[in-house]
């Protein structure tokens, strides 16, 4: 079975060798293997677990996203807003950390340049007032 997953950006995962997953939606954990019937499910904030056909488990960290199971079980797709990956859980989580601390850090500097650009605009209108207020005084 085919495991693909994917964000709006970019394919986070294209792995060709897969024999089982495990993912949860609303009514839990589930598991998919090979001719699972076709099937789409919303899947919660989690972690995907697949094997591999040699038996090694592989995880990824998904907010949310859609699973569909198609090909008469022999595709399964992860459309989600981020993924993360990792080879064993420890991993995963400390990725997961920095992932999530690197978009704190850019939303903190998007809010910084935000607010300058607001200040600036603000004080530029300012000035304008100021100067029109001058020429009419004269």
């Amino acid at each position: 079975m085919k495991l693909r997953i994917i964000t709006p950006l970019m394919v986070v995962l294209d792995e060709p060798d897969v024999m089982s997953l495990r993912a949860e939606d609303e009514s839990g954990s589930f598991g998919i293997l090979q001719g699972h019937a076709d099937l789409v499910s919303s899947v919660l904030p989690s972690v995907v677990i697949w094997k591999r056909r040699d038996g090694t488990p592989h995880y990824c960290a998904v907010r949310q996203g859609v699973l569909t199971v198609t090909e008469k079980g022999h595709m399964v797709e992860i459309a989600t807003r981020e993924a993360v990956c990792g080879d064993d859980l420890e991993t995963l989580k400390t990725l997961v950390r920095q992932h999530y601390a690197a978009l704190d850090d850019a939303r903190r500097n998007a809010n910084v340049a935000s607010v300058r650009l607001q200040l600036d605009a603000v004080r530029r209108i300012g000035d304008g007032l100021w100067s029109e207020a001058g020429s009419l005084l004269q």
